[in-house]
C-alpha cells in the first residue's frame, strides 16, 4: 500500500468517528425534545396549582376614582361626557410577611404562599384640588375607592376599609385600574373629603411572587418571609436586604419621579405602566431541575465527542482495532445517560440523579470497554476518563456564572492532553499496520 493509501485509511477512520459524533445528534436532539415537553408539563402543573391556590400576586394601594360630568365643545354643539378621574394617595405604607409552601400536582411542584398584609396611607387634599377642571363637576357622591389585586381569587381575608372616621367593608368591583382587577367601596360624600387617611389588612395567597405597585406619591414597603433564595425584581431594587437561611427581609422606598405613572389621570390612561412600575420579590427554587438538564444537554455533542475520543486514544495507544458499530454502542450508552437523568431528576432531584446516571453509565462504557479493548485496566481507565468527563460537566451545569470559563479551560486541557498524549504516535505507522491486519 501507498504511502498517501496509507494515510488515508487513517483519515478516514477519523472522519469516520467524527460522522458518528455527529449522528448522536439525532438521539440528542430527541433528548432535548422531552426535556422541553416534560419541562412544558410542569407548568401547566404550577398553572394548575395557582388556579386552584392564587396565580402571582400585585397588590396596589387605594385609588381613588370620582365620576366626573365634563362639557365638551363638539362641533358647534355642546355635549356631556362621563369621564372618571383617578387620584393616588400622597403616602403610601405596605407591610408583607410571606409564609411560604411546597405544593404539589403529580410529581410536579411549586411554591406557593399566604401573604399577611397591612396597607396604610393617606390622600392630601391639595390633590384633590386636581379634580376641580374646567367644564366639569365632580360627582363626589358615586366616588369609589379602588384596590388592584392582580388574583382577586387568592384573597383569604380582607378587613374593612379604616377611610377617615369610617369602616367600609370591600366588595366585588367590575371596573379595572391599568388592566389589572380591583375590589372597592362606595365613598360617598357631597364635597371633597380633604385629608384623607386610610388603613385595611389582607391575607393574599399566590404563587411564586409578589409585587406591590408603587401607586402613591412616596411608597414605602417591607416584605419579609421564610424563604431562603429570593429573588428580588421589578422596576426598583431594594434599598435594604437580609438574606440568611431563616429567610429574607426587603425594604423599598419608591418616589412619584421614579415612575412612568401621573399621581392623576383620566380613564385608563395608567394602562401598562402600572406592570412596569411593579416591584417586589419572587420565591425562587435555585437551578430548577429542568433547567439543569437543558444546561447538561448543551454540552452533550462535546462530552459524547470526548468519550469517543478516549475511546480512540486506547485503539491508538495500545495498537487495537475497535469497530465503528462498537463506537455507536459507546455513544448511545452516553446519549441514554441523558434520559435516565430526566427520568430521576423528577423523582430523587437533580444532584442525586445526576450521581446515579453518570456512575451507571460510566460503569456501562467502561465493562463494555473491558470486553472491547480485552482488558480489564482499559475498561476500568475509560470508566474514570468517563466519570471525570461527567464530573467537569456537573461543574459547568452548576456554576452558571462560570460556565463558559471552567467550559474553555476544560476544553483548552482535554487538546492539550491528546496533543501530549499522541506526540509521538506514527501515524503513517498506524496505516500500515491497518493495511496489513486487513490483508491478513
Amino acid at each position: 500500500m501507498s504511502l498517501v493509501q496509507q494515510t488515508r485509511s487513517i483519515t478516514f477512520k477519523v472522519l469516520g468517528i467524527a460522522a458518528l459524533a455527529l449522528l448522536m445528534l439525532i438521539p440528542l436532539a430527541r433528548v432535548e425534545g422531552l426535556v422541553a415537553e416534560r419541562e412544558g408539563r410542569s407548568r401547566e402543573a404550577t398553572r394548575q396549582i395557582a388556579a386552584r391556590w392564587g396565580a402571582e400576586q400585585r397588590l396596589g394601594g387605594p385609588v381613588l376614582v370620582v365620576p366626573q360630568r365634563c362639557l365638551r365643545l363638539h362641533g358647534e354643539r355642546t355635549v356631556v361626557v362621563d369621564e372618571s378621574d383617578h387620584l393616588l394617595p400622597d403616602r403610601l405604607v405596605v407591610t408583607a410577611t410571606l409564609a411560604p409552601e411546597l405544593r404539589h400536582y403529580g410529581i410536579h411542584e411549586t411554591v406557593v404562599f399566604a401573604a399577611t398584609v397591612r396597607v396604610e396611607g393617606r390622600f392630601a387634599a391639595a390633590d384633590q384640588a386636581l379634580l376641580a377642571r374646567d367644564g366639569c363637576s365632580p360627582a363626589w357622591a358615586r366616588a369609589r375607592v379602588r384596590v388592584p389585586v392582580a388574583d382577586v381569587h387568592g384573597i383569604r381575608r380582607a378587613s374593612t376599609l379604616r377611610i377617615g372616621a369610617r369602616e367600609l367593608a370591600f366588595g366585588p368591583d367590575d371596573a379595572t385600574v391599568g388592566g389589572i382587577a380591583t375590589i372597592g367601596v362606595a365613598l360617598a360624600g357631597d364635597d371633597a373629603p380633604g385629608e384623607l387617611p386610610f388603613a385595611f389588612e389582607m391575607t393574599l395567597a399566590g404563587s411564586e411572587r409578589f409585587a406591590v405597585l408603587p401607586l402613591a406619591r412616596t411608597t414605602e414597603a417591607r416584605i419579609d418571609g421564610a424563604w431562603p433564595d429570593p429573588g428580588f425584581d421589578g422596576a426598583f431594587v431594594p434599598a435594604e436586604r437580609r438574606v440568611d437561611a431563616r429567610g429574607f427581609a426587603a425594604g423599598w422606598q419608591v418616589l412619584d419621579l421614579n415612575r412612568r405613572i401621573a399621581q392623576h389621570w383620566v380613564g385608563a390612561d395608567a394602562a401598562g405602566a402600572l406592570d412596569d412600575a411593579a416591584f417586589g420579590v419572587s420565591l425562587v427554587r435555585p437551578a430548577h431541575a429542568y433547567q439543569q438538564n437543558t444546561r447538561a444537554g448543551k454540552y452533550a455533542v462535546l462530552f459524547v465527542a470526548l468519550g469517543f475520543v478516549a475511546f480512540f486514544l486506547f485503539e491508538v495507544l495500545r495498537g487495537l482495532r475497535v469497530h465503528p458499530v462498537q463506537y455507536l454502542l459507546v455513544g448511545l450508552a452516553q446519549c441514554t445517560f441523558y434520559v435516565v437523568l430526566l427520568a430521576l431528576s423528577e423523582q430523587v432531584g437533580f444532584g442525586p440523579a445526576y450521581a446515579i446516571a453518570a456512575s451507571v453509565t460510566a460503569a456501562l462504557v467502561g465493562t463494555y470497554a473491558a470486553a472491547v479493548l480485552a482488558t480489564r485496566r482499559a475498561g476500568a481507565m475509560l470508566a474514570g476518563v468517563l466519570g471525570l468527563v461527567y464530573a467537569v460537566l456537573y461543574g459547568l451545569v452548576q456554576s452558571e456564572d462560570y460556565a463558559l470559563l471552567m467550559g474553555s479551560l476544560a476544553l483548552f486541557a482535554t487538546v492539550a492532553a491528546l496533543m501530549l498524549l499522541t506526540r509521538r504516535v506514527d501515524w503513517y505507522a498506524m496505516g500500515r499496520g491497518a493495511a496489513a491486519g486487513a490483508a491478513r
